[in-house]
């Protein structure tokens, strides 16, 4: 009897699943790759073959929270529509994948206040910020370019915006209770409508 074949991109899966829910249970610092391999379901050696430490497991939580973001910001600034509307898509698309998957967001807050105290972490959360605020910032460029922001507009408000974004996060993050998706209107009312230059 020949022995089942695993996919292996499926256990892989599986497996950065499982930690991913446990840093976002337990924080990083208390999982051991023990905790990660019953959370699976397979063996501790197991994790091993697709994972050798506790930081790779971290570091491809973070590169896909990354990827993800990447692929909104990308459509967001490439897509179809004028930039004001495309801002507010990604206002909406940033807080429906906070609502849909919280475990990635909140593995990358307890990180970051982890990596302040250490002295290296392989979770570059100012490179994320810089990736969004980047993507605003373009997106700010483009409205402008399309006469729709009044004057006086500068990347500083890409910052503004972040700051309001992550706030929302932070709190979504803290009180579960609060309706993370309900939070996009209102952010774009207060950050995006008064960007926009006045009607004639």
């Amino acid at each position: 009897m020949s022995p089942r074949k695993v996919d292996k991109a499926a256990r892989r899966k599986e497996i950065l699943t499982a930690a991913v829910k446990l840093f976002a249970r337990k924080g990083f610092a208390a999982t051991r790759i023990d905790d990660i391999a019953a959370e699976a379901g397979i063996a501790k050696g197991s994790v091993y073959l697709y994972y050798d430490s506790r930081d790779a497991l971290l570091e491809a939580a973070f590169e896909a929270y990354r990827a993800m973001s990447a692929d909104i910001f990308d459509r967001a600034v490439n897509g179809p529509g004028p930039a004001l509307e495309r801002l507010g898509g990604l206002v909406h698309a940033v807080l429906d994948v906070l609502a849909a998957q919280r475990e990635p967001a909140r593995i990358m807050v307890d990180l970051w206040a982890a990596s302040r105290e250490a002295e290296k972490s392989p979770v570059d959360m100012a490179a994320v910020y810089g990736d969004m605020r980047a993507a605003i910032a373009e997106l700010l460029r483009q409205a402008d370019k399309e006469g729709a922001l009044r004057a006086g507009v500068s990347e500083h408000h890409a910052t503004v915006i972040v700051g309001a974004l992550e706030g929302c996060l932070l709190q979504c993050l803290v009180d579960p209770g609060l309706p993370a998706t309900e939070l996009a209107e209102p952010i774009i009312q207060v950050c995006l409508e008064g960007l926009r230059r006045p009607a004639a």
